[in-house]
């Protein structure tokens, strides 16, 4: 048998033998292609097949499950027992919530009195409402104009 040479990584006896290293290398590949790669390719195609099924599977069960409900549940009128407010002149609007609106702004000298306008505009009683500005400007002449507005 041939020796081995530091030179080489294939022994000299094997067929398709060349003395340059792009050709050992091409040789290699050769020999390692078919008893290694395409197993494991092989492999691969038949997990991508299985995780496809598997998909199809989820998207079918998902869908008969979307038709069932959509045909047997409960419309939100047959669920909950609600009635609308009555306007009750003793009480007067104690029977309403008490109502937080909170703006933020930030440096917002163009959008303050449309955004304070439409939460002042709402058709709540005044007492349940209650309006917040959290203002924090870093310009101290949007401050002033917009506690001025405030104050107004």
């Amino acid at each position: 048998m041939g020796e081995i040479s530091g030179k080489s990584f294939i022994a000299e006896s094997l067929p398709g033998y060349s003395s340059d290293i792009g050709g050992q290398i091409g040789m290699l590949w050769e020999l390692i292609k078919a008893p290694l790669i395409v197993p494991l390719l092989t492999i691969c195609v038949y997990i991508c097949l299985a995780m496809s099924i598997m998909v199809f599977m989820e998207r079918l069960y998902m869908g008969v499950v979307i038709v069932l409900v959509k045909l047997f549940w409960k419309k939100p009128e047959k669920r909950y027992k609600w009635e609308p407010m009555k306007d009750d002149l003793e009480e007067g609007s104690a029977a309403f919530p008490l109502v937080l609106v909170q703006i933020p702004m930030f440096n917002e000298k163009e959008v303050y009195k449309i955004s304070i306008g439409a939460a002042s505009n709402l058709s709540w009683p005044a007492d349940r409402l209650v309006i917040q500005v959290l203002d924090d400007s870093t310009d101290f002449l949007i401050k002033v104009v917009l506690l001025q507005y405030l104050l107004l």
